[in-house]
């Protein structure tokens, strides 16, 4: 038969209470004996009873026992206190952030003229270095930059007398027209032996009348 596992409650019958009492603390003194034996391990036990009696047990010295756990509580109390280290971690990095951003925005003022006076003799001269070489980095930008502008200026101008020489081509093609009249519709008809195309305007009546001849209606 297996045993019938209890219910973990208060027992409520005082007798049977007290002798559950006994029979556990006998046991678990022994459990804390066989472990302290077997494991090497300093173990101190302190139990008081509903009545108030003290029962107690130690592996070593209780007082010992009881004196290391003091100095152990108050040394995890003080690494709880303490930062952590990601904290400080973050604290250091904003710390040298903070100083590289003063340093740079000193520099930054002193490379437009500003607060100056602190510096030698040396730190002007590295700082005129570093002026002349800023310069020097600017004209040459802004040189390549008139380079890119000129070539883009040269590249339309192509563009644009390509363009008016086509138009020029196509006017030259364009038939001749005289204002207000029409142009000869086919000069290439009259050969060199015929005679003479009489001219526009001509009128047929003004030839017969100078001949003598008679005009047909």
């Amino acid at each position: 038969m297996t045993r019938q596992r209890i219910e973990i409650k208060k027992i409520a019958n005082t007798a049977a209470r007290q002798v559950t009492f006994s029979k556990r603390r006998r046991g678990l003194f022994k459990k804390a004996h066989e472990l302290s034996t077997l494991c090497d391990a300093e173990i101190a036990l302190i139990v008081f009873s509903a009545t108030g009696k003290l029962f107690k047990y130690s592996s070593t010295s209780m007082r010992q026992v009881i004196e290391r756990h003091r100095l152990q509580s108050e040394r995890i109390d003080g690494l709880e206190d303490a930062p952590s280290v990601e904290l400080q971690l973050e604290s250091a990095t904003h710390s040298v952030l903070s100083k590289e951003i003063a340093e740079k925005t000193q520099e930054l003022r002193q490379l437009r003229g500003e607060d100056l006076q602190g510096l030698n003799l040396d730190q002007l001269k590295q700082l005129e270095k570093l002026l002349q070489g800023g310069l020097s980095r600017v004209t040459e930008t802004k040189d390549e930059q008139f380079l890119k502008e000129i070539s883009t200026l040269e590249k339309k101008g192509a563009e644009l007398k390509e363009e008016n020489l086509i138009l020029k081509q196509q006017m030259e093609n364009l038939p001749l027209v005289v204002k207000g009249q029409p142009s000869e519709p086919f000069p290439h008809l009259h050969k060199s032996g015929d005679p003479p195309l009489p001219p526009q305007g001509y009128n047929s009546s003004d030839i017969s009348l100078t001949l003598g001849l008679p005009f047909a209606n």
